[in-house]
C-alpha cells in the first residue's frame, strides 16, 4: 500500500498525500480511524510480521488488508516520524490500527512492515465494512 492512499474510509482530516500537514496528533488519528471503524489493535513482530491482538495470530505485513496510512511528523521535532495504518486481519476480520516509526530513527522491525505494506495487494472485497473488531 502506498502511505499515499486515502481510501473512503480514511480519516476526513487526512490531506491527500496522507501526510499531516496540521498539528494533528497521533491521539487524534487514531480517534478518527476509530469512528471509522478500526477499533482493533496491531503490533510489529519480527521478520516483517504483524501479530493482531484481538486473535494473536501473527502473520506477513503483506497479508493484511492496509484500508489507509497516515504519517506523521513531530511540530517541535521533525525526527518524531510516526505511521499510523489502518488494516484487517486476514484471520479474523478485525479493523484496527497499527502504529509505526518510519524514516532514520525506525527500528528495522518497523521499517521491514512499512516495505511489507507497501507491496500489499488492494483489499479484498470479501473483506468488507462488516468485520468484527
Amino acid at each position: 500500500m502506498s502511505a499515499n492512499a486515502t481510501p473512503d474510509d480514511a480519516p476526513d482530516s487526512e490531506s491527500l498525500d496522507g501526510v499531516a500537514r496540521d498539528a494533528t496528533t497521533l491521539l487524534e488519528v487514531l480517534h478518527a480511524f476509530e469512528e471509522k471503524g478500526f477499533k482493533g489493535e496491531f503490533a510489529v513482530r519480527g521478520d516483517g510480521t504483524i501479530e493482531c491482538l484481538t486473535c494473536r495470530r501473527e502473520q506477513p505485513a503483506r497479508a493484511f488488508a492496509a484500508r489507509a496510512l497516515r504519517r506523521l511528523e513531530g511540530a517541535s521535532d521533525p525526527d518524531d516520524m510516526l505511521a499510523v495504518a489502518a488494516l484487517v486481519c486476514p484471520n479474523c476480520g478485525t479493523r484496527g490500527t497499527l502504529v509505526l516509526n518510519y524514516g532514520p530513527l525506525a527500528s528495522a522491525e518497523d521499517a521491514a512492515v512499512l516495505r511489507e505494506l507497501d507491496q500489499a495487494p488492494p483489499p479484498s472485497p470479501d473483506l468488507g465494512d462488516g468485520a468484527a473488531t
